[in-house]
């Protein structure tokens, strides 16, 4: 019996889960400091998740499943994609190898395309990102031998290589990916005929949702703290440059950037990597062996030194400071948000115009404060899908009603405070046109972008070396990998 399997869906549904590990990558954009969320079960947890059918039959095997352009599906890499999946925790019932191989065989299509395309990817990009995957893994299970043994590799060697590999293909595919969708736009009127064709009853139910804005008062770091930093960053250069002392191990003892300062502060660094600009701007007007002067970023304050430039990437290890903020400044910006709210709450301030006066958010202050949803781009939060802090924080607030005082950490560690007014509040609901016209939006460009996917695909299948082997020539596929 034929296998049916919808492997575009499952392809992106699977993508957007990241069960190729991939997500990070793209995270960078905003910090220096990056993590990245993989889990890795143990076995014996994993097992309660499937049949004992295949955990008596699933193996490691090297046969050839399928060869796409310049492309070969393994069947060891389809077996390597079922653990991606155990390690990810996600349920591996219903799910056989004609999807897998039906999913890596898009992955592999877009890769292919991608090179000729002239796509490129920084190795440097996937080793940085390699380096976090693998310490986080280990951080997950204890060792890095227990990491091997989940995914049955000989050596640490063998896994990297391995996972390099398949980070660059997956990486490759993303942004092929991103390439056929990035032009596809949708008119008003596309949009409204979307809706109209959704059979009044079938329209999408839409949770209850909020509109927030907020205030932030970081507290003041004293000049005194910053010069204090400085000057010991300066001790550090003169050190280094003076008396040939190891900028790495100062790295390792003294640099506050939890990602690199194990590795004496090492990172490799493209033009196009999304760091933040100041630390880009420094590291790419340095020598070799140049140590910069102390600069300020948004994390504290950092030196660099170049280790080797390699056309449009630069090895470089930094040392990142950041400076204290002492009891007066952390009291004062207390006693500056309670004052806030107390105005607020008598009625002397209105939220917005204090979150335009006060607020020390750049991103939010000249709105009033008004908090945009980063995944939807609107300014409605679906309390169900809400960040869970946040829904601590404002889920029974009622409409105009005022939080208390929150207290946060900012990326450095350091507190800041806030206030948060839910300044409407919207009941459950069925999809309305007029007033959930982004998100109807939202859903009817994603069919248009799926129907765009689909185009490009059945093109470039007929277009491209296919050859598929063994069993794998009996399953039904949704896309024509068959050419028949």
């Amino acid at each position: 019996m034929q296998l049916k399997t919808n492997n575009l869906k499952f392809t992106i549904k699977y993508l957007s889960l990241a069960i190729f590990m991939v997500v990070g990558i793209e995270m960078m954009a905003q910090e220096v400091i990056v993590t990245d969320s993989t889990s890795i079960q143990p076995e014996d947890e994993v097992a309660q998740n499937n049949t004992s059918e295949n955990n008596n039959t699933r193996r490691k095997v090297d046969g050839i499943a399928a060869v796409i352009g310049e492309y070969i599906v393994l069947d060891s890499d389809i077996d390597m994609m079922y653990k991606d999946m155990q390690s990810q925790g996600m349920s591996t019932a219903g799910v056989d190898d004609c999807q897998l191989a039906g999913s890596l065989m898009e992955n592999k299509l877009y890769a292919h395309q991608a090179i000729q395309d002239s796509i490129v990817v920084m190795d440097s990009e996937i080793n940085n990102y390699l380096d976090q995957q693998i310490a986080e893994m280990v951080r997950q299970v204890g060792s890095m031998e227990k990491v091997l043994e989940f995914y049955k590799k000989d050596s640490e060697e063998e896994f990297r290589e391995e996972l390099f590999k398949l980070n660059k293909e997956r990486q490759l595919a993303n942004r092929m990916q991103q390439q056929i969708i990035e032009e596809v736009e949708i008119t008003p009127e596309e949009v409204r005929e979307y809706f109209d064709a959704i059979p009044e009853g079938e329209r999408p139910q839409f949770g209850e949702e909020v509109e927030l804005a907020q205030i932030v008062v970081e507290p003041e770091i004293p000049d005194s703290e910053r010069q204090k930093v400085i000057s010991r960053l300066n001790d550090f250069k003169a050190d280094v440059e003076d008396n040939d002392a190891s900028f790495a191990t100062k790295a390792v003892l003294y640099s506050q950037d939890p990602g690199s300062a194990k590795e004496g502060g090492q990172i490799s660094l493209g033009r196009k990597d999304n760091f933040v600009q100041e630390f880009k701007d420094v590291a790419f007007s340095l020598e070799e062996g140049e140590v910069s002067e102390p600069f300020e970023t948004e994390f504290g304050f950092h030196i660099i030194q170049i280790d080797r430039i390699r056309g449009q990437t630069v090895d470089l290890r930094h040392i990142l400071l950041i400076p204290d903020v002492n009891n007066a400044s952390l009291q004062e910006a207390k006693n500056k948000i309670d004052s806030i709210r107390k105005r607020v709450e008598d009625g002397d301030l209105e939220f917005a115009e204090a979150a335009r006066e006060f607020s020390d958010q750049k991103e939010t202050r000249n709105d009033g404060g008004r908090l945009m949803n980063p995944e939807t781009g609107d300014s409605r939060f679906e309390l169900s899908n809400i960040d869970p802090q946040l829904y601590d924080q404002v889920g029974d607030l009622q409409e105009g009603e005022l939080s208390g005082r929150i207290t946060e950490q900012d990326r450095t560690g350091r507190a800041k405070y806030k206030l948060i007014m839910v300044t409407q509040r919207i009941p459950e609901h069925e999809a309305n046109y007029s007033t959930d016209y982004v998100k109807i939006k939202r859903l009817a460009l994603r069919d248009k972008q799926m129907e765009a996917i689909e185009k490009w695909q059945k093109e470039k299948i007929e277009d491209t070396y296919i050859r598929i082997s063994g069993k794998y020539r009996d399953c039904e596929y949704s896309s024509n990998w068959l050419k028949k």
